[in-house]
């Protein structure tokens, strides 16, 4: 796979959508101004259907949605070892994912990989694919 030398890197494409991300969650209103400089309007990320947030979740509106559902659900939701390669306009990303459950305290660590696209340097389509949705399952229980 080559490296695309074009425009942003891919670290910069994810620190970039990150810290639009922590923003908007650390706001009591949903401000989908801020989430449109780092995400597309037509932006749509899949969730798999084992989740609680589970299915498309699409457009600015379905986007701030998804963040706030996993707002509710993690009271902790961190990554360490981030990686990312870019070619062309999409960015693959990988890292240990560690979510701590609001509900039940538990905490679970596991590798997590995700396919981002982007288009005009915000973000157009997400699909991560989480290690052990079960084990996630388990944690909410």
């Amino acid at each position: 796979m080559n490296a695309d030398v074009g425009g942003p890197s891919a670290m910069e494409l994810l620190e970039r959508m990150f810290a639009v991300e922590l923003r908007f969650l650390q706001q009591d209103e949903a401000d989908l101004g801020l989430l449109a400089t780092a995400f597309h309007p037509d932006v749509v990320v899949h969730e798999p259907a084992s989740l609680p947030y589970a299915g498309d979740w699409r457009g600015l509106d379905g986007i701030g949605h998804l963040f706030r559902t996993m707002r509710d659900t993690w009271s902790d939701l961190s990554v360490d070892g981030l990686q990312a390669a870019k070619t062309g306009d999409t960015v693959f990303m990988t890292c240990s994912l560690h979510l701590t459950a609001r509900g039940s305290g538990r905490t679970i660590t596991q590798p997590f990989a995700e396919m981002l696209r982007f288009e005009g340097g915000r973000l157009i389509e997400g699909t991560p694919f989480y290690y052990d949705t079960a084990a996630i399952a388990a944690a909410l229980a």
